[in-house]
């Protein structure tokens, strides 16, 4: 006997299924943001409070800049 699954949809339509019913997928926007070391809490505070969320950190072209990734869900 096969698995009760819920029946499928397009490809990205669905992201999961709670309480019986298929959950629309959240979709995100993405921007790339040079930090300088000495400004790196001001400089993501700004963007923090335009809803923007940190998703990672890594380092930048020389060694007093670091670049961030982050992501908001699309309006």
């Amino acid at each position: 006997m096969e698995p009760n699954h819920p029946p499928l949809a397009s490809p990205g339509a669905v992201v999961g299924f709670t309480a019986g019913r298929l959950t629309p997928m959240q979709k995100w926007e993405y921007v790339t943001v040079p930090l300088l070391t000495h400004a790196t809490k001001q400089i993501l505070d700004n963007w923090g409070e335009d809803g923007w969320e940190l998703v990672s950190v890594i380092p930048g072209p020389n060694p007093e800049q670091l670049v961030a990734y982050l992501k908001r869900p699309k309006a």
